[in-house]
């Protein structure tokens, strides 16, 4: 029986009654075939076919390259010495012929056809005996693949259910390479299956594809390219399960696009996997839109979904949207869990709320819920950030009397907010405690104690707990360094400062700008200015970013050491390498200006901040006005204080540090006068202004005359003049 193959073929792969690989077969599976029906198998090439008998002519076969194993009876025939590999070489040779009787010598014989034109293969003849019952020639006549599914047994019967051998299988497929579609094409041609979708949904929802975002992607949308495949809604929610782990944006955009399209129907446990995902990136879109299908679709939301929704809100910012879903929360049949409080005092404390989130803590006690410690953890950050220290500690103690488990960060916020409010011992008694408590304090807590120390002036004690930290194990960073440094220059230890810079630079330590600034700093309060610069241009020669800090330190330097001219010239080149001048750059410069009568210069400088946008502060206009009361023009200092109000700059002890520094030059009738207009105007009350002007004299040794003002009526006091009464002015103290 004689039948001709229409589809080119390149490659033919015969067996005899050994298994090998399918994915060799040709079109037809000869390895199904009953070994009594296939005694001779016939190919030829040619249009025009040549029969010759069943003993193989290997001289006549054409060129090829033929594959042999186990077949040295082929290797005595062509007298071959390489008994793996059989080539012959003329292009005439037409036929051939191989035998399937139980004496055939092969296993395998491939014929790669793509080597032969074209033209010269129009025909492709497989002849079996005239006795043959069936020929395979077409894949339209195998049966169709089958869906295989995840588990072995599906019946409602078994509770433990084994996964399918297939799912190792595929798995060992998807190694993220450039053919790995076609790898998975080609496995389940050689075996005859198909993926269902319940297959590929617990594929994605395995360790193996929980994060590797790129292989699930591409599994997912190869499984949809299967005939008659269309994907569940479980395939959909763990590939956005997946690419949210890695925050694929744009790709879970085109897929839950792709799912709106599909129209399929959610379940509770679908809902709460896409609102959880939505909701940690911020898509709020999209995690509304589950929501409000979930409502249509009669879905009763569960405490996980409330909590999910609430999360993605918060998340997002949507605070008021949150309270409200919590609300609906406390009025319905779902209550609020830990989970529930937890998560509002969390956006309560992100928008700067912190009152309500004190107020929602509290409520969790009226409510039988017990707080856990996330909820004190995140109230401590949030009063940590605003500086409100007391409430922290208050937070710590609670816990410690609740006995919960207190997390090494509690004890870092705690003894930072005591070093930061100068009560370093107290501090120190809390990393003692935690210490006994079985915690290994870290880097940051060490650092904040020796901090600590040393701005409070305790050196000694500063670098003993230095000490024991190295003992411990700890290696110091630049930060650490850094501390210690601007301690010693603080108490004027430059020398042993200028040692430990030695010590980083020799023991490849980081060197960062705020160690430079503190010694350049602590060099120009010394007057050693010349090494002030030094430093400084030597930073640029390490390749350390020189910032306002660094410029300023030597500027305020320069500005003391009566170089004004040469700290003008660095604030012209701290404007021209694009670093920015501060608020503190031209305080410096202003004050110093005036040290040197150039008191116009000083004011353009002020009118040259105001233009820049930089709004000064009590320092600066302290700096100007001190200047301007000591020059004699008071009133031009008062006139500048006026145009601050309008730019929404309220000074509230401007006009206290003007009259403080006219009764510490000695010019008391000035005061006098200054606290007359200041009353006079109303911009401030007499008896504060009177305070003001008695605390003024006696820190200035006018002792007599404070006295003198205390017991009279002299600004608050009135006297009458017929029908009027005016007030007792200050210049009166003066007169008489």
């Amino acid at each position: 029986m004689r039948k001709t193959l229409n589809k080119p073929l390149s490659t033919i792969a015969v067996t005899s009654r050994f298994n090998y690989p399918p994915s060799q077969w040709v079109n037809f599976p000869l390895f199904q075939e009953p070994q009594s029906q296939k005694s001779n198998l016939y190919v030829d090439f040619t249009s025009k076919s040549k029969w010759v008998c069943v003993d193989f002519p290997f001289s006549q076969v054409p060129t090829m390259s033929v594959w042999c194993i186990k077949a040295p009876a082929i290797c005595k025939i062509l007298e071959r010495t390489e008994p793996q590999r059989i080539i012959v070489s003329k292009l005439e040779k037409s036929n051939l012929y191989v035998n399937f009787t139980p004496k055939s010598i092969w296993e395998l014989a491939n014929l790669p056809l793509f080597q032969v034109p074209k033209l010269e293969k129009s025909n492709l003849y497989v002849n079996f005996t005239p006795n043959s019952k069936r020929v395979f020639t077409s894949s339209s006549n195998l049966p169709p693949p089958e869906w295989v599914q995840p588990f072995i047994n599906l019946s409602d019967l078994v509770t433990d259910h084994k996964p399918s051998p297939w799912v190792s299988q595929i798995l060992n497929l998807l190694d993220n390479s450039q053919l790995m579609e076609h790898n998975l094409d080609a496995y389940c041609c050689k075996f005859m299956i198909k993926l269902s979708p319940s297959f590929v949904a617990y594929l994605l929802k395995t360790d193996y594809l929980k994060d590797k975002p790129d292989i699930a992607f591409r599994f997912f949308y190869w499984g949809g390219k299967q005939r008659g495949y269309v994907h569940n809604c479980e395939c959909y929610v763990y590939l956005i399960q997946i690419l949210s782990s890695s925050r694929e944006l744009d790709r879970i955009k085109h897929v839950f696009s792709e799912f709106k399209c599909s129209g399929l129907l959610m379940n509770v446990v679908g809902v709460n996997s896409l609102i959880r995902s939505f909701g940690e990136l911020g898509m709020v879109e999209e995690l509304l839109w589950v929501w409000r299908r979930m409502k249509e679709s009669d879905m009763e939301p569960s405490l996980y979904t409330y909590n999910f929704l609430m999360n993605g809100l918060v998340n997002s910012m949507f605070i008021e949207s949150a309270e409200r879903v919590f609300e609906v929360m406390e009025s319905g049949k779902v209550n609020p869990d830990i989970v529930t409080f937890n998560t509002m005092i969390k956006g309560y404390c992100r928008s700067g709320k912190l009152q309500k989130a004190m107020e929602r803590f509290r409520d969790m006690e009226v409510r039988k819920v017990e707080p856990d410690k996330i909820s004190y953890m995140t109230l401590m950050q949030a009063c940590y950030a605003e500086g409100d220290f007391d409430s922290c500690l208050g937070l710590y103690h609670e816990m410690e009397e609740k006995e919960l488990d207190i997390p090494p960060h509690a004890y870092t916020l705690v003894i930072g907010g005591f070093c930061k409010t100068g009560k370093v011992l107290e501090g120190f008694t809390v990393f003692e405690n935690m210490i006994k408590r079985g915690f290994r304090p870290n880097l940051s807590i060490y650092t904040a104690l020796i901090d600590s120390y040393m701005k409070h002036g305790n050196l000694d004690e500063g670098m003993r707990l230095f000490d024991r930290m190295r003992n411990e194990g700890f290696k110091p960073d630049e930060v650490t360094f850094g501390v210690i440094v601007n301690g010693l220059c603080k108490s004027g230890r430059l020398d042993e400062a200028m040692q430990w810079l030695e010590y980083c630079q020799n023991n490849n330590v980081a060197i960062n700008a705020m160690f430079y600034s503190s010694l350049i700093d602590g060099l120009g309060k010394a007057g050693r200015v010349d090494e002030a610069k030094e430093l400084f241009e030597e930073m640029a020669e390490k390749g350390c970013m020189r910032d306002s800090y660094c410029y300023n330190a030597l500027i305020d330097a320069l500005a003391k050491n009566e170089k004004i001219d040469e700290a003008l010239v660095l604030f012209k080149r701290m404007e021209d390498e694009g670093c920015d001048q501060t608020v503190y750059t031209y305080t410096i410069l202003i004050s110093g200006l005036f040290k040197e009568h150039q008191n116009e210069e000083a004011l353009k400088l002020w009118h040259m901040m105001i233009d820049k946008g930089i709004t000064p502060n009590a320092a600066s206009f302290r700096a100007l006005s001190t200047g301007l009361c000591l020059s004699g023009k008071v009133a031009r200092a008062c006139k500048i204080l006026d145009e601050l109000a309008p730019m929404g700059v309220i000074l509230e002890t401007a006009f206290e540090d003007m009259i403080n520094v006219l009764c510490k030059a000695g010019r008391i009738k000035e005061a006098c006068k200054l606290a007359d207009g200041i009353v006079d105007r109303g911009r401030e009350i007499p008896g504060k202004v009177r305070t003001v002007l008695i605390n003024a004299l006696r820190k200035t040794g006018n002792a007599d005359m404070a006295v003198k003002l205390m017991h009279s009526k002299i600004g608050i006091g009135y006297d009458r003049m017929g029908s009027i009464k005016r007030r007792v002015k200050f210049r009166v103290l003066f007169e008489k």
